[in-house]
Formats: structure tokens, C-alpha cells, sequence
């Protein structure tokens, strides 16, 4: 009996299994990458123009992907990002879109004017719920259209509101409009950023579609199993904090 073949047959079997076991979304993170996969969000209802730029300063210091800011701070943060690398992500719609077409479509075009250069955009979730789809499909629509070459679109999937049919013609809905990512969003929900709910995306659209999450994400090690679990993009206000300890890490 040759022991040894033996051995290496039951490793190679419990490694295959272990392969074949593991979520097809789980991947392998570098602590330092993930500051640039941050987005730092500054949309705090009492939030001042000194703090909007002095954020900037920090976003541009640690190298974070985007600031997500109000149409109203827009021109003023794309000013003090300019030539850092820093994106500028303006919330569009937020927080719940139910505004007109029209108005939206100006709001956004407005920030593509002032130096956007990507739009976390709103579905309008008062046309969902009364059963308007196409509503809520002319409105992303048209702003995906405005955007071509200009910003990438992030179409907010606030999940808790939903039944699962909803979130099924929602997903695919966002993913034919051409949407480059799908934004989970966790405002209304009442819990934290989930790896479960981007495995829930994924196993209906594939690997190929961008997510950002959000949630209540404070920790390093958090902001790593999301990642792990398939997250392109976080966002979050703790991302100083985040960004300081990552690098600390190298």
C-alpha cells in the first residue's frame, strides 16, 4: 500500500471539493486596494460647504474612488477633486425619486455640466410600487442616454421595499437600461450592507454586472467580506477611518 499516494489523492480531493464548495462571488482582497474601492458619502441634510471641501481634502489624501455628494455641492467638490483621481458621484433623484421625469433628467444633466463624473441615480419607487415600470425604466432611460461618455450610472436598488417579483423585473430592468452598476442600498432597511444581498443580485444577473453596496459599513474587516463577497464600491461616511487602517496595514 503506498501511503503517500494515498495522502496526496485525500488532499487533492478535499481541495476540489473545498473549490467547488466556495460562492463563485468570493474573491481574493489586498488590504491596501480597498481604500480605492471607497466612496466617501457626504450627504448629511446638515452638511456645510467648508465640511463638503474639507472631506475633499481627505478623499484626495487616501486615494478613495468617488465622494458622493448633493447636486447642490457638485461644481465644488469636482473644483477641489480636480486632477486627483477622485471621482465626483452625484446623487440624483435621491432619496426617492418621485419627481418628474423632466425634473429629473435636468438634475442630471445639470451635474454632468458641473464636472459629475459618475450618478447614483434613484429609481422612482412611487411608480414601482403602483405597478409603473415603465415609468421607472423612461426615467433611468434617459439619464443612462444623457450619461454615454460622460459618467458611469449607478442605479440605486433600495431592496427592502420590494417583493420578489418587484426586485426580479427591477434587476433586469436596470441591467437592459445599461445601467454600469447596481447600487444596493440599505437607507430603509434598518440593517447593515449584507454579503447575502449581493449574492442575491448576482445569482440573477452573473458575475458581469458592478455592485456597490452601502449600509453601515465601519470596520476594515467589514469593508473586506463585502468586497470578498463581490462588492465593487462601498459607500459609507467611516471611510477615513477605513482608508487609514489599510494603509497602516502594508
Amino acid at each position: 500500500m503506498d501511503i503517500n499516494k494515498i495522502v496526496q489523492e485525500v488532499v487533492a480531493e478535499i481541495g476540489a471539493k473545498t473549490y467547488a464548495e466556495r460562492p463563485q462571488s468570493c474573491r481574493e482582497v489586498c488590504t491596501y486596494d480597498v481604500p480605492g474601492m471607497l466612496e466617501h458619502s457626504l450627504l448629511v441634510p446638515d452638511i456645510t460647504m467648508d465640511k463638503i471641501l474639507e472631506e475633499c481634502s481627505n478623499a484626495r489624501r487616501y486615494d478613495v474612488a468617488a465622494v458622493c455628494v448633493a447636486p447642490y455641492f457638485v461644481s465644488a467638490a469636482a473644483d477641489a477633486l480636480q486632477g486627483s483621481g477622485v471621482a465626483v458621484c452625484a446623487a440624483i433623484g435621491f432619496p426617492h425619486a418621485s419627481m418628474s421625469a423632466a425634473s429629473k433628467l435636468a438634475e442630471a444633466k445639470e451635474c454632468l455640466n458641473n464636472g459629475a463624473d459618475e450618478l447614483d441615480v434613484a429609481l422612482n419607487m412611487s411608480a414601482i410600487k403602483s405597478g409603473n415600470m415603465c415609468d421607472a425604466r423612461a426615467d433611468l432611460e434617459q439619464i443612462v442616454g444623457a450619461s454615454l461618455g460622460r459618467a458611469k450610472v449607478k442605479a440605486v436598488f433600495e431592496h427592502c421595499v420590494y417583493t420578489d417579483e418587484e426586485k426580479r423585473a427591477i434587476l433586469s430592468m436596470i441591467k437592459d437600461c445599461g445601467a454600469e452598476y447596481i447600487k444596493i442600498q440599505n437607507v430603509l432597511s434598518g440593517k447593515g450592507a449584507d454579503v447575502a444581498d449581493i449574492r442575491y443580485v448576482k445569482d440573477i444577473l452573473g458575475r458581469n454586472i458592478k455592485i456597490k453596496i452601502d449600509g453601515g459599513v465601519k470596520t476594515l474587516e467589514k469593508a473586506e467580506e463585502l468586497i470578498a463577497g463581490g462588492a465593487d464600491r462601498i459607500g459609507l461616511t467611516a471611510t477615513v477611518a477605513i482608508a487609514k487602517e489599510a494603509y497602516a496595514a502594508k
